[in-house]
Protein backbone atom coordinates (compact mmCIF):
# COMPACT_ATOMS: atom_id res chain seq x y z
CA UNK A 1 0.00 0.00 0.00
CA UNK A 2 1.56 3.01 -0.98
CA UNK A 3 1.67 6.18 1.61
CA UNK A 4 -0.45 8.83 0.94
CA UNK A 5 1.08 11.83 -0.09
CA UNK A 6 -0.97 15.26 -0.08
CA UNK A 7 -0.41 18.47 -2.75
CA UNK A 8 -0.05 21.40 -0.57
CA UNK A 9 -3.25 23.95 -1.36
CA UNK A 10 -2.35 27.11 -2.92
CA UNK A 11 -4.05 29.29 0.11
CA UNK A 12 -1.17 27.29 2.39
CA UNK A 13 1.74 27.91 -0.08
CA UNK A 14 2.56 31.44 1.84
CA UNK A 15 2.24 29.97 5.03
CA UNK A 16 5.54 30.13 5.57
CA UNK A 17 6.01 33.35 5.60
CA UNK A 18 2.34 34.41 6.75
CA UNK A 19 3.75 31.97 9.85
CA UNK A 20 7.07 32.33 9.95
CA UNK A 21 6.96 33.67 13.88
CA UNK A 22 5.10 30.31 14.25
CA UNK A 23 8.01 28.30 12.35
CA UNK A 24 10.49 30.12 14.40
CA UNK A 25 9.05 28.78 17.49
CA UNK A 26 9.26 25.30 15.83
CA UNK A 27 12.96 25.93 14.97
CA UNK A 28 14.02 26.79 18.64
CA UNK A 29 12.19 23.79 20.13
CA UNK A 30 14.23 21.64 17.92
CA UNK A 31 17.39 23.17 18.79
CA UNK A 32 16.82 22.57 22.38
CA UNK A 33 15.70 19.00 21.55
CA UNK A 34 12.43 19.42 22.38
CA UNK A 35 11.66 17.04 19.76
CA UNK A 36 13.23 16.16 16.28
CA UNK A 37 10.75 17.13 14.09
CA UNK A 38 7.01 18.79 13.52
CA UNK A 39 4.47 19.31 11.27
CA UNK A 40 1.71 21.53 11.55
CA UNK A 41 -1.29 23.16 9.29
CA UNK A 42 -3.26 25.57 10.11
CA UNK A 43 -7.17 25.96 8.72
CA UNK A 44 -9.07 29.45 8.96
CA UNK A 45 -12.23 30.31 7.45
CA UNK A 46 -12.55 26.94 5.87
CA UNK A 47 -9.00 27.01 4.51
CA UNK A 48 -6.21 25.40 5.05
CA UNK A 49 -3.89 29.02 5.38
CA UNK A 50 -0.77 27.07 6.66
CA UNK A 51 0.60 23.27 5.73
CA UNK A 52 4.21 23.38 6.57
CA UNK A 53 7.25 21.25 8.60
CA UNK A 54 10.52 21.63 9.90
CA UNK A 55 13.46 19.24 11.40
CA UNK A 56 13.84 15.08 10.94
CA UNK A 57 12.30 12.31 12.33
CA UNK A 58 15.41 11.43 14.61
CA UNK A 59 17.98 13.76 15.38
CA UNK A 60 20.79 12.04 13.21
CA UNK A 61 21.68 14.17 10.16
CA UNK A 62 21.29 11.95 8.13
CA UNK A 63 16.97 11.07 9.11
CA UNK A 64 14.77 11.54 6.71
CA UNK A 65 13.16 15.26 6.41
CA UNK A 66 9.69 15.54 7.85
CA UNK A 67 7.23 16.90 5.64
CA UNK A 68 3.70 18.15 5.79
CA UNK A 69 2.14 14.77 5.02
CA UNK A 70 4.37 13.16 7.59
CA UNK A 71 2.21 10.57 9.34
CA UNK A 72 2.64 10.40 13.13
CA UNK A 73 1.42 8.37 15.86
CA UNK A 74 -1.74 10.30 17.34
CA UNK A 75 -1.39 8.95 20.32
CA UNK A 76 -4.33 10.43 22.91
CA UNK A 77 -5.57 12.22 19.67
CA UNK A 78 -7.29 9.14 19.07
CA UNK A 79 -9.46 9.66 21.81
CA UNK A 80 -11.68 13.09 20.10
CA UNK A 81 -10.74 11.95 15.89
CA UNK A 82 -11.99 8.06 16.14
CA UNK A 83 -13.12 7.39 19.65
CA UNK A 84 -15.44 10.69 20.23
CA UNK A 85 -16.27 10.86 16.79
CA UNK A 86 -17.70 7.26 16.25
CA UNK A 87 -19.68 8.01 19.93
CA UNK A 88 -21.01 11.10 17.88
CA UNK A 89 -21.93 8.74 15.02
CA UNK A 90 -23.66 6.13 16.73
CA UNK A 91 -25.17 9.02 19.10
CA UNK A 92 -27.10 10.41 16.14
CA UNK A 93 -28.53 6.99 14.68
CA UNK A 94 -29.54 6.12 18.60
CA UNK A 95 -27.29 3.71 19.58
CA UNK A 96 -26.11 5.57 22.34
CA UNK A 97 -27.65 6.79 24.95
CA UNK A 98 -25.27 8.85 26.85
CA UNK A 99 -26.49 7.99 30.71
CA UNK A 100 -26.83 3.99 30.16
CA UNK A 101 -25.10 2.66 32.82
CA UNK A 102 -21.50 1.10 31.46
CA UNK A 103 -22.62 -2.04 33.06
CA UNK A 104 -25.83 -2.97 30.93
CA UNK A 105 -23.02 -2.77 28.04
CA UNK A 106 -20.63 -4.19 29.64
CA UNK A 107 -21.80 -6.64 32.95
CA UNK A 108 -18.25 -7.56 33.59
CA UNK A 109 -17.82 -3.94 34.91
CA UNK A 110 -20.34 -4.78 37.42
CA UNK A 111 -20.50 -8.45 38.43
CA UNK A 112 -17.68 -9.61 41.06
CA UNK A 113 -17.84 -10.77 44.76
CA UNK A 114 -15.06 -7.47 45.25
CA UNK A 115 -17.36 -4.88 42.87
CA UNK A 116 -18.08 -1.60 44.27
CA UNK A 117 -21.35 -0.86 44.61
CA UNK A 118 -21.05 2.28 43.08
CA UNK A 119 -20.12 0.79 39.78
CA UNK A 120 -23.50 0.45 38.51
CA UNK A 121 -23.47 4.31 38.82
CA UNK A 122 -20.79 4.79 36.04
CA UNK A 123 -22.56 6.25 32.85
CA UNK A 124 -20.90 6.36 29.24
CA UNK A 125 -21.70 9.83 29.47
CA UNK A 126 -19.19 9.90 33.03
CA UNK A 127 -16.86 7.96 30.54
CA UNK A 128 -17.09 10.64 27.99
CA UNK A 129 -16.69 13.38 30.77
CA UNK A 130 -13.44 11.49 32.24
CA UNK A 131 -15.63 11.62 35.80
CA UNK A 132 -16.30 8.20 35.94
CA UNK A 133 -14.39 7.61 38.92
CA UNK A 134 -11.81 5.33 36.94
CA UNK A 135 -8.24 6.07 37.61
CA UNK A 136 -6.22 8.20 35.06
CA UNK A 137 -4.00 5.43 33.94
CA UNK A 138 -2.50 2.05 34.96
CA UNK A 139 -0.18 -0.14 33.40
CA UNK A 140 -2.39 -3.02 32.86
CA UNK A 141 0.13 -4.12 29.94
CA UNK A 142 2.68 -5.16 32.83
CA UNK A 143 0.79 -8.10 34.47
CA UNK A 144 -1.70 -9.01 32.00
CA UNK A 145 -0.59 -9.87 27.99
CA UNK A 146 -3.52 -11.15 25.84
CA UNK A 147 -5.85 -8.30 24.60
CA UNK A 148 -8.69 -10.20 26.97
CA UNK A 149 -6.77 -10.47 29.55
CA UNK A 150 -6.19 -6.77 29.54
CA UNK A 151 -9.80 -5.70 28.71
CA UNK A 152 -10.45 -7.89 32.16
CA UNK A 153 -8.30 -5.99 34.09
CA UNK A 154 -9.78 -2.78 32.57
CA UNK A 155 -12.91 -3.81 33.75
CA UNK A 156 -12.15 -4.98 37.50
CA UNK A 157 -10.18 -1.61 37.81
CA UNK A 158 -11.24 -0.09 41.06
CA UNK A 159 -13.22 3.21 41.28
CA UNK A 160 -10.85 5.81 43.26
CA UNK A 161 -13.78 8.41 43.55
CA UNK A 162 -17.43 8.38 43.26
CA UNK A 163 -19.04 8.68 39.64
CA UNK A 164 -19.92 12.32 38.64
CA UNK A 165 -17.74 14.16 41.82
CA UNK A 166 -14.32 15.10 40.25
CA UNK A 167 -12.81 15.18 36.69
CA UNK A 168 -9.90 13.05 36.25
CA UNK A 169 -8.45 12.11 32.90
CA UNK A 170 -8.90 8.29 32.58
CA UNK A 171 -6.96 6.19 29.82
CA UNK A 172 -8.93 3.56 31.57
CA UNK A 173 -11.88 5.38 31.13
CA UNK A 174 -11.71 5.23 27.04
CA UNK A 175 -10.57 1.95 26.68
CA UNK A 176 -13.94 0.91 28.77
CA UNK A 177 -15.75 3.48 26.37
CA UNK A 178 -14.19 1.84 23.24
CA UNK A 179 -15.11 -1.19 23.71
CA UNK A 180 -18.80 -0.18 25.08
CA UNK A 181 -18.87 1.36 21.24
CA UNK A 182 -18.08 -1.71 19.88
CA UNK A 183 -20.51 -3.80 22.06
CA UNK A 184 -23.49 -1.53 20.79
CA UNK A 185 -22.61 -0.86 17.17
CA UNK A 186 -21.70 -5.08 16.92
CA UNK A 187 -18.45 -4.06 15.17
CA UNK A 188 -14.45 -3.44 15.83
CA UNK A 189 -13.36 0.51 16.79
CA UNK A 190 -10.84 0.09 13.85
CA UNK A 191 -13.66 -1.22 11.49
CA UNK A 192 -16.22 1.97 12.48
CA UNK A 193 -13.88 4.28 11.83
CA UNK A 194 -12.73 3.45 8.62
CA UNK A 195 -15.99 3.18 7.30
CA UNK A 196 -17.91 5.68 9.08
CA UNK A 197 -15.61 8.36 9.70
CA UNK A 198 -12.21 8.42 7.48
CA UNK A 199 -14.14 7.64 4.59
CA UNK A 200 -17.18 9.88 4.53
CA UNK A 201 -14.23 12.52 5.26
CA UNK A 202 -11.87 11.54 2.92
CA UNK A 203 -9.07 10.88 5.03
CA UNK A 204 -6.49 9.06 3.54
CA UNK A 205 -3.95 8.47 6.08
CA UNK A 206 -5.88 8.29 9.29
CA UNK A 207 -5.92 4.56 10.39
CA UNK A 208 -4.85 2.55 13.13
CA UNK A 209 -2.12 -0.43 12.64
CA UNK A 210 -0.45 1.54 9.50
CA UNK A 211 0.73 -1.47 6.61
CA UNK A 212 3.98 -2.84 7.59
CA UNK A 213 5.45 -0.90 4.29
CA UNK A 214 4.41 2.65 6.10
CA UNK A 215 6.52 2.00 8.80
CA UNK A 216 9.93 3.56 8.00
CA UNK A 217 8.20 6.56 6.59
CA UNK A 218 6.48 7.76 10.07
CA UNK A 219 8.83 9.08 12.76
CA UNK A 220 9.90 6.88 15.48
CA UNK A 221 8.67 7.81 18.99
CA UNK A 222 10.92 5.53 21.42
CA UNK A 223 13.94 3.35 21.42
CA UNK A 224 12.53 0.86 24.48
CA UNK A 225 15.10 -0.49 26.46
CA UNK A 226 12.36 -2.12 29.03
CA UNK A 227 8.94 -3.49 27.80
CA UNK A 228 9.05 -4.50 23.73
CA UNK A 229 13.36 -3.76 23.47
CA UNK A 230 13.64 -2.23 20.29
CA UNK A 231 12.60 0.71 18.11
CA UNK A 232 8.75 2.03 18.59
CA UNK A 233 8.15 2.90 14.15
CA UNK A 234 5.16 2.53 12.69
CA UNK A 235 3.10 0.77 15.63
CA UNK A 236 1.37 2.55 18.73
CA UNK A 237 3.79 3.55 21.46
CA UNK A 238 1.21 3.36 24.44
CA UNK A 239 1.69 0.16 26.04
CA UNK A 240 -1.98 -0.56 27.31
CA UNK A 241 -2.62 0.02 22.70
CA UNK A 242 -0.11 -2.27 21.83
CA UNK A 243 -1.15 -5.39 24.19
CA UNK A 244 -4.77 -4.85 23.27
CA UNK A 245 -3.67 -5.25 19.49
CA UNK A 246 -2.89 -2.10 18.28
CA UNK A 247 -6.55 -0.91 18.34
CA UNK A 248 -8.85 1.10 21.29
CA UNK A 249 -10.55 3.85 22.52
CA UNK A 250 -7.75 6.03 23.90
CA UNK A 251 -5.00 5.12 21.50
CA UNK A 252 -3.77 3.79 18.35
CA UNK A 253 -4.54 5.71 15.47
CA UNK A 254 -2.19 7.27 13.12
CA UNK A 255 -2.34 10.35 10.73
CA UNK A 256 -0.85 13.00 8.90
CA UNK A 257 -1.85 16.87 9.36
CA UNK A 258 -4.07 17.29 6.40
CA UNK A 259 -6.77 14.64 7.69
CA UNK A 260 -6.74 15.77 11.28
CA UNK A 261 -7.61 19.09 9.23
CA UNK A 262 -10.02 17.52 7.61
CA UNK A 263 -11.91 16.17 10.80
CA UNK A 264 -11.13 19.42 12.08
CA UNK A 265 -13.23 21.25 9.43
CA UNK A 266 -16.16 18.94 9.97
CA UNK A 267 -16.59 19.56 13.37
CA UNK A 268 -16.47 23.55 11.98
CA UNK A 269 -18.59 22.89 9.61
CA UNK A 270 -21.36 21.55 12.46
CA UNK A 271 -20.67 17.55 11.26
CA UNK A 272 -20.93 18.50 7.48
CA UNK A 273 -18.50 17.11 5.28
CA UNK A 274 -16.38 18.69 2.25
CA UNK A 275 -18.70 17.10 -0.05
CA UNK A 276 -21.99 19.01 1.65
CA UNK A 277 -23.07 15.26 3.22
CA UNK A 278 -24.35 15.67 7.01
CA UNK A 279 -21.63 13.07 8.93
CA UNK A 280 -22.84 14.55 12.40
CA UNK A 281 -25.79 16.73 13.44
CA UNK A 282 -25.36 20.24 14.14
CA UNK A 283 -26.83 19.28 17.77
CA UNK A 284 -24.70 16.76 18.24
CA UNK A 285 -21.60 18.55 17.36
CA UNK A 286 -22.55 21.19 20.19
CA UNK A 287 -23.73 18.80 22.54
CA UNK A 288 -20.21 16.62 22.87
CA UNK A 289 -18.48 20.47 22.20
CA UNK A 290 -19.80 21.73 25.11
CA UNK A 291 -18.23 22.26 28.94
CA UNK A 292 -19.90 20.04 31.03
CA UNK A 293 -21.61 21.34 34.17
CA UNK A 294 -20.94 18.56 36.31
CA UNK A 295 -18.77 18.08 38.51
CA UNK A 296 -18.12 21.62 39.20
CA UNK A 297 -15.29 23.33 37.24
CA UNK A 298 -14.38 20.33 35.15
CA UNK A 299 -12.86 21.69 32.10
CA UNK A 300 -14.19 18.60 29.88
CA UNK A 301 -16.63 18.17 27.57
CA UNK A 302 -17.41 14.93 26.07
CA UNK A 303 -14.63 13.40 24.95
CA UNK A 304 -13.01 16.87 24.22
CA UNK A 305 -10.68 19.14 26.36
CA UNK A 306 -11.40 22.81 26.76
CA UNK A 307 -9.24 25.75 27.22
CA UNK A 308 -8.10 26.30 30.88
CA UNK A 309 -5.92 28.79 32.65
CA UNK A 310 -3.05 28.06 31.69
CA UNK A 311 -3.43 26.09 28.82
CA UNK A 312 -1.87 24.30 26.06
CA UNK A 313 -3.54 26.28 23.49
CA UNK A 314 -1.96 29.63 24.58
CA UNK A 315 -3.78 32.50 25.28
CA UNK A 316 -6.29 33.20 22.68
CA UNK A 317 -8.65 30.25 22.00
CA UNK A 318 -12.16 31.19 23.10
CA UNK A 319 -14.18 29.93 25.93
CA UNK A 320 -16.36 27.75 23.30
CA UNK A 321 -13.13 26.30 21.76
CA UNK A 322 -12.13 22.53 22.21
CA UNK A 323 -8.77 20.29 21.85
CA UNK A 324 -6.84 17.63 22.66
CA UNK A 325 -3.36 16.51 23.71
CA UNK A 326 -1.57 13.38 22.31
CA UNK A 327 1.66 11.99 24.68
CA UNK A 328 3.64 11.67 21.85
CA UNK A 329 3.68 15.25 21.26
CA UNK A 330 0.37 15.39 19.34
CA UNK A 331 -2.11 18.38 19.47
CA UNK A 332 -5.18 19.55 17.84
CA UNK A 333 -6.75 22.97 19.20
CA UNK A 334 -10.42 23.91 17.56
CA UNK A 335 -11.82 27.56 18.08
CA UNK A 336 -15.65 26.88 17.36
CA UNK A 337 -16.28 31.06 17.05
CA UNK A 338 -13.45 32.03 14.81
CA UNK A 339 -13.32 29.00 12.73
CA UNK A 340 -9.87 28.04 13.34
CA UNK A 341 -7.76 24.99 14.04
CA UNK A 342 -4.30 24.30 14.62
CA UNK A 343 -2.65 20.77 14.21
CA UNK A 344 0.86 20.00 15.47
CA UNK A 345 2.06 16.66 15.19
CA UNK A 346 5.98 15.57 16.94
CA UNK A 347 7.42 12.92 18.30
CA UNK A 348 8.42 14.78 21.24
CA UNK A 349 9.43 11.27 22.86
CA UNK A 350 12.32 10.39 21.14
CA UNK A 351 14.21 8.67 21.81
CA UNK A 352 13.27 8.33 25.55
CA UNK A 353 10.59 10.27 26.52
CA UNK A 354 12.23 12.34 28.80
CA UNK A 355 11.85 16.02 27.07
CA UNK A 356 9.24 17.89 28.52
CA UNK A 357 10.16 21.36 26.64
CA UNK A 358 6.75 20.71 24.51
CA UNK A 359 4.85 21.68 27.14
CA UNK A 360 6.18 25.43 26.97
CA UNK A 361 6.63 25.35 23.17
CA UNK A 362 2.73 24.31 22.36
CA UNK A 363 1.50 27.81 23.49
CA UNK A 364 3.70 30.00 22.25
CA UNK A 365 3.31 28.15 19.23
CA UNK A 366 -0.48 28.69 19.11
CA UNK A 367 -0.04 32.55 19.87
CA UNK A 368 2.54 33.12 17.70
CA UNK A 369 0.25 31.69 15.11
CA UNK A 370 -2.66 33.88 16.86
CA UNK A 371 -0.92 36.86 16.15
CA UNK A 372 0.03 36.34 13.13
CA UNK A 373 -3.92 35.83 12.10
CA UNK A 374 -4.77 39.08 14.41
CA UNK A 375 -1.76 41.02 12.61
CA UNK A 376 -3.48 40.13 9.38
CA UNK A 377 -6.89 41.25 10.16
CA UNK A 378 -5.98 44.59 11.59
CA UNK A 379 -4.58 45.28 8.45
CA UNK A 380 -6.97 45.29 6.81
Amino acid sequence: MPLPHEPIPDTAVSGRSRFAAAHAVLEQAIAESAFPGAAYGVLLGGEVVALDAVGRQTYEAYSPVVAHDTIYDLASVTKVMATTAVAMWLYDRGQLDLNVPLGEVLPGFVIGEHHDPLRVRVTLRHLLAHSSGLPGYVRLFEAHRSPAAIMRAALETPLEAKPGSRAEYSDVGFILLGKALEVLAGEKLDTLFSREIAAPLGLRSARFCPPHEWRTAIPPTELDTWYRKRLIEGEVQDENCYALGGVSGHAGLFAHVPDVLRFAACILAQGETFQGAQLFQPGTVELFATREQTPPGTPRALGWDTPGVPSSSGSYFGPRSIGHLGYAGTSLWIDRDRGLAIALLTNRTWPDRKAKLIQQIRPRFHDAIQDSIAGAISRI
